[in-house]
């Protein structure tokens, strides 16, 4: 059975989740939605603001999701799962989680991918965070935790634009750029958008060409390279000052011992300055997509077939408090040569095996 897709919902205080959660729920296309809302503070209000009933909803609250109430959220998906498979609940095909506005969304991330019973079930789609045109600016200087939610997003929305001038829109927007090449912004306004445009975001090995250079989206960060502070409507304050995308080519073809090492080195020695990293990898001749989120490594997927003729390794990093030649200095280590004899090949690592693996990779560093 093919696993859930789960995405994530954030934002700093009041940027429009709800609102968006509204919008989306009156939707077609999300009538087979689950939605975990988490909440901080004593008395849950979010889930009676949802206009459209769902009997899908699940409220958590006493907590911030990504620390206290991890374990309830863990609980709240096998408990999804084992109702969906009873008939209890209505059949749903994927799950919306919205975090409160102070979460650090990559602990949830990690949790959806690496937890040993959720990991069969279910599987991570598109981490989604609303920047309000309003007041962006002044939390991207303020809140460190806007500015981590903007960096690792997969879909970027400006929120509230009915509320903003067109050159404030178009400032957030230029500054957001800059600290997430990665992510597509889109803007909006009462939360009016169309669900394709914010999910579909995780890659696998059939994934076609336009796809793979979505997600990657390699030329952005090369156009973010080449901006500065100083170019008129882009602007950069203390916290994603402290930021940096860049991106690498590699012309020879990498190891796979070399690729499980630096994978390893990733986790253990810099995930904590390396907030976003894809990579398209030519791995002894073979293509494999790359993906970590600080010190979580996303299983890596080897595909069908090359995207196109390009056969170079593509690397794209968002990092934060580590330059660009710290980074660089990180891939001569890919280039390692394997010491097992060529036919002992390497299996990809089932969803289990993976989360076994992540914890066991945990305990030892």
């Amino acid at each position: 059975m093919a696993r859930l897709p789960v995405s994530i919902i954030t934002g700093f205080l009041g940027s429009g989740k709800t609102t968006l959660l509204n919008r989306l729920l009156q939707d077609p296309a999300m009538a087979g939605a689950a939605v975990i809302i988490n909440e901080f503070g004593e008395i849950g209000l979010d889930h009676l603001l949802i206009a459209t009933p769902n009997e899908n909803t699940v409220l958590l609250a006493n907590g911030c999701i990504c620390c206290t109430v991890q374990g309830d959220l863990v609980n709240t998906l096998r408990g999804l799962d084992r109702q969906r498979a009873k008939g209890d609940l209505p059949p749903f095909d994927r799950v919306l989680i919205e975090t409160t506005g102070l979460a650090d969304p990559v602990p949830i991330v990690q949790t959806v991918v690496t937890d040993a019973k959720l990991a069969p079930h279910y599987a991570l789609d598109s981490v989604v965070t609303l920047v309000d045109a309003v007041n962006g600016e002044t939390q991207l200087d303020s809140q460190p935790e806007s500015v981590k939610q903007a960096a690792i997003a997969d879909r970027l929305l400006i929120s509230k634009t009915d509320l903003a001038s067109a050159d404030a829109v178009q400032a957030l927007g230029a500054r957001l750029a800059v600290l997430n090449p990665n992510a597509e912004i889109v803007t909006v306004a009462h939360g009016a958008v169309a669900p394709d445009q914010l999910f579909g975001a995780a890659i696998n090995s059939q994934s076609r060409a336009a796809d793979l250079s979505r997600w990657l989206r390699a030329d952005a960060y090369v156009r973010s390279e080449r901006k500065s502070p100083a170019l008129p409507g882009v602007r950069r304050g203390e916290h994603d000052a402290r930021i940096q995308s860049c991106s690498f080519t590699l012309d020879e073809p990498v190891t796979t011992a070399g690729l499980s090492a630096w994978l390893t080195a990733l986790a253990s020695l810099r995930g904590a300055s390396l907030l976003r990293v894809k990579g398209l990898l030519n791995v002894d001749g073979v293509p494999v997509a790359v993906h970590a989120v600080q010190t979580l490594i996303h299983e890596p997927v080897e595909l069908e077939s090359w995207p196109d003729d390009d056969r170079r390794s593509r690397l794209v990093f968002i990092a934060r408090d580590m330059d660009r030649a710290g980074i660089e200095a990180t891939l001569e280590m890919l280039r390692w040569k394997s010491t097992l004899p060529s036919s002992a090949g390497v299996k990809p690592l089932d969803p289990q095996a993976y989360a076994r693996f992540v914890k066991a990779m945990t305990k030892v560093h």
